[in-house]
């Protein structure tokens, strides 16, 4: 026998053919969408409507079908619905609203088939009564069935209105059909939990990726909103690609899963600068690394100033010249030293080309000595001590130079990182420069453009690398 000559068989066959499109579908909306419409064909009911329950104890109108009067809300036809949710419980009392057909059906799990909302006894169908006076319709049958998942919870409700025989008239649903939407309804919950739980997980790697961004974001006041921008920007200039229907993109398309990789894409594209240290993006002078240095350089100025005077004074009680050209002399000196001084700050800003002469001037400045008299390595981090033990110490009274390049200036590179090795799996090709970082302060007055130097240029170019080797590391679901 067929399943065209066996009803029950034929119902059978259409379960199954349900089921399969139910699992295949992956838009949650569509999915609802399609439980309720399949629902209402297999009953051949004029309307019904798929409440979700909510984390608030309520029944949220999801779908909702009447096809004699037109109205087609919620899922994919745009069209938002107003109704309230049905709260499972009173707000005030915490007693379970037992008087409404659909928060009962949730709360007890049982089906409810009412011939006619009009004499039922148990339930309260003022709301639907109210409806009818409004529209002129008639509500009689319905058919209230809950939807369980695996773990025997219930995770919605659908709710079936007026049944209809082959000429339209509005009947009951029949017990033999009940078992048939209940079956519908068990596979609709487990296709709408597996969804809702893969909506879930994409939520949360939506949030986590937003964290991440909103927390590199934060590291700089500079770049501050640069990683929520990009997205937006992005989806923009796609849109515009996909919008082209006569320029060169007029082919250009892009299908739903493809805007969702561009979305996450957008979004993770900055993702390695948590590598980068913040005083290399936030670099705005050229002695700054935690702090701006110009200060450290400053007092140096001082005390060579100082020096000059003490100097003066000396020669002055020793009676090592006259007066007057002493004077004259220790003006000269401290008006040298002045504009020394100036040089260098303005030097340090960096908001100019630095042209050969002027990196010049900054070595000669560099040659003027001062006077150190305390221990230099006294205070020191662990690497900072490494770095001074390179260099024998030096007996105080010590001279220094006003600005030097010192070997504890220079970090060292520990190691060839695995993106800089010849046969990297990536495929990348890094001019590395020799050292990761050097604080040089002759070497770092001296750059010519801008602030960074090429350790550090390379640390900030660096942090599309280490976005490549993160994103490849991710096992992003199919």
């Amino acid at each position: 026998m067929t399943a065209q000559n066996d009803p029950a068989l034929k119902n059978f066959q259409r379960l199954i053919d349900i089921g399969i499109a139910l699992s295949a579908e992956r838009d949650i909306n569509r999915l609802m969408e399609k439980i309720l419409l399949e629902a209402k064909d297999l009953t051949a009911a004029d309307g019904g409507t798929l409440y979700i329950k909510t984390e608030e104890d309520a029944l949220k109108f999801e779908i909702m079908r009447t096809d004699s009067l037109n109205i087609a809300l919620g899922g994919t036809t745009g069209k938002d619905i107003t109704f309230q949710p049905i709260r499972l419980f009173d707000p005030e009392t915490g007693q379970p609203n037992q008087k409404n057909i659909a928060s009962y059906c949730a709360l007890t799990g049982e089906s409810i088939n009412i011939q006619d909302a009009y004499e039922a006894e148990n339930f309260d169908f003022s709301g639907t009564k109210k409806f009818d006076e409004g529209t002129g319709y008639r509500s009689k049958s319905f058919l209230t069935v809950p939807l369980k998942n695996s773990q025997d919870e219930i995770i919605g409700v659908i709710q079936l209105l007026n049944a209809t025989d082959p000429s339209g008239t509005v009947i009951e649903f029949s017990k033999q059909i009940q078992p048939l939407v209940e079956a519908l309804a068990s596979q609709a919950a487990v296709a709408l939990d597996n969804q809702q739980l893969l909506e879930s997980q994409r939520k949360l790697l939506e949030s986590f990726i937003e964290l991440i961004a909103s927390a590199i974001d934060a590291k700089s006041p500079y770049t501050g909103g640069h990683c929520q921008r990009v997205p937006e920007l992005t989806k923009m200039l796609a849109k515009a690609a996909c919008d082209d229907k006569n320029g060169p993109f007029k082919d250009f398309d892009l299908t739903e899963e493809q805007w969702y990789e561009l979305h996450i894409g957008a979004w993770l594209h900055d993702c390695g600068k948590v590598t980068t240290p913040e005083y290399v993006v936030d670099k705005a002078v050229k002695l700054e690394t935690i702090y701006n240095r110009v200060h450290e350089v400053r007092m140096r100025f001082e005390v060579v100033k100082r020096e000059a005077e003490i100097e003066y004074y000396k020669a002055l009680l020793e009676g090592r010249g006259d007066p007057d050209e002493l004077k004259a002399e220790l003006d000269a000196t401290l008006a040298k030293i002045d504009a020394d001084w100036e040089f260098v700050a303005k030097a340090n800003v960096g908001d100019e080309f630095m042209a050969p002469e002027d990196q010049d001037r900054i070595r000669e400045i560099a040659q003027t000595q001062w006077t150190r008299t305390l221990d230099d390595r006294l205070g020191l981090s662990f690497e900072e001590r490494k770095r001074k033990d390179r260099t024998p110490p030096v007996p105080v009274p010590a001279k220094e130079y006003l600005l030097a390049d010192r070997d504890d200036h220079v970090v060292f590179r520990d190691a060839l990182e695995p993106a800089a090795q010849p046969d990297n799996p990536f495929g990348f090709k890094l001019n590395i420069p020799e050292h990761k970082y050097n604080f040089g302060e002759i070497y770092n007055l001296c750059i010519a453009r801008g602030t960074l130097t090429e350790e550090e240029r390379f640390k900030i170019n660096d942090h599309i690398v280490q976005t490549i080797i993160m994103l490849e590391q991710l096992p992003f679901p199919k």
